[in-house]
C-alpha cells in the first residue's frame, strides 16, 4: 500500500479510477484533483461515504489544488478535453499538451519524486509532453494503453469463442489508436494456439475490432468515451507498482533502442514493480509484426513533431 495516491481529472475517468483505487485500498489517502471548483470534492466526499458499506478504509479526498497531494507517490493523469466537431487532431494534440505540460509542471512542483501513469489522449503524445515537462526519467512516466487495448481483445476473444475471459493470454503492443498491433502470435487459450481454436478471417475481424474499440463505444454513447475499463486498465497498473508485483504489463514507454525504436513512446512488455518501469521486455517477433510495431511507433512519432513545433 502507498501512503497517498492522486488522480488529476474529476470526470468519467478520473473519478472511476479514484473509486477503483479507494476499494482495493491501494493507498491510505487518494487525492482527486480538478479545476472546476466543487466538483473534485463533492464526487470524493460521495466516494468517501462508500466506505462502510464496501468496506474500504481509504480516505478519498477532493481539490482544486495541488498542494494537497504534495508528497503523492503516484499520479493517475487523465486531464484533458475530448475532440470536438471541426476540431482537428493537431488542435487536439495542441490543446491537450497544453493541458498535460501544466499538470506534469504542477506534479514535479509538489511531488518531485512520483511515478506517473498517463491516461490523457492522445495517449503516447501525453507520455512524452509529461516526461519533457516534468523532466522525470523514463521509469517514472508510463502511459497506460496496451492493458486495455489488451483487454478489449481479449474480451473479443472471450466472446467469440464463448469461454471464460481468464483463459485467455495475449498481448496489444503499438500505440493506442488505429495503428495498435494485437499479437495473434502470442494469444492462447490456455496455453492453446488461438490460430488452432479459431479461422484466420474471425481473427482478422477481431484484431480490427479491437482496434477500433474506443470508436465503437463512442459511436454508442454519441456524447461520451469509454471510462469503465479505461480506468480498470489504470488501476491495473497502479495496482502493479504499488504491491510491487512485477507484473509483465503492455505500457507506452519511453524506448531507447528496444525493437529497434528510439525516443518516441510506444506500447511495449514492461515489467512494472515499485520503482515504475524496471525494464522493457524485448520478445521475438514475426515479420509481419515487427514491421507493424515499426510503423505504429513512426505514427506516433509524426505526431510527436506537431507537438515539438508548437
Amino acid at each position: 500500500m502507498l501512503e497517498k495516491v492522486a488522480v488529476v481529472g474529476a470526470g468519467n475517468v478520473g473519478a472511476t479510477a479514484a473509486q477503483r483505487l479507494a476499494e482495493k485500498q491501494l493507498a491510505r489517502t487518494v487525492v482527486m484533483i480538478d479545476v472546476v471548483e466543487g466538483v473534485p470534492q463533492g464526487k470524493a466526499l460521495d466516494q468517501w461515504q462508500s466506505a462502510p458499506i464496501e468496506g474500504f478504509d481509504t480516505r478519498v479526498l477532493g481539490t482544486n489544488r495541488y498542494d494537497e497531494a504534495a508528497g503523492a507517490e503516484l499520479f493517475v493523469v487523465t486531464a484533458g478535453i475530448a475532440r470536438k466537431p471541426g476540431m482537428s487532431r493537431d488542435d487536439l494534440v495542441k490543446t491537450n499538451a497544453g493541458i498535460v505540460r501544466s499538470v506534469a509542471g504542477e506534479i514535479a512542483r509538489v511531488s518531485p519524486k512520483a511515478i506517473l501513469i498517463v491516461v490523457s489522449n492522445p495517449l503516447d503524445i501525453m507520455c512524452y509532453v509529461a516526461m519533457r515537462a516534468s523532466g522525470f526519467p523514463r521509469e517514472r512516466v508510463l502511459g497506460m494503453a496496451g492493458v486495455l487495448d489488451t483487454a478489449r481483445y481479449r474480451m473479443f476473444l472471450a466472446q467469440a469463442m464463448d469461454v471464460s475471459v481468464e483463459d485467455i493470454q495475449a498481448m496489444v503492443l503499438g500505440g493506442h489508436g488505429d495503428t495498435m498491433v494485437p499479437l495473434v502470435s502470442y494469444t492462447s487459450v490456455s496455453g492453446i494456439p488461438v490460430s488452432q481454436l479459431l479461422p484466420a478471417d474471425t481473427l482478422e475481424s477481431i484484431v480490427t475490432r479491437t482496434r477500433n474499440g474506443g470508436a465503437e463505444i463512442v459511436a454508442f454513447l454519441k456524447t461520451g468515451s469509454a471510462y469503465y475499463a479505461p480506468s480498470a486498465a489504470a488501476v491495473q497498473m497502479v495496482e502493479a507498482i504499488a504491491l510491487d508485483k512485477r507484473r509483465i504489463l503492455p505500457c507506452s514507454a519511453w524506448l531507447q533502442g528496444e525493437f529497434g525504436i528510439r525516443d518516441v513512446f510506444c506500447g511495449v512488455p514492461c515489467k512494472l514493480g515499485r520503482g515504475g518501469l524496471e525494464r522493457v521486455i524485448e520478445i521475438a517477433l514475426t515479420d509481419a509484426e515487427r514491421a507493424a510495431l515499426l510503423e505504429s511507433a513512426e505514427a506516433v512519432r509524426a505526431t510527436q513533431a506537431v507537438v515539438d513545433a508548437s
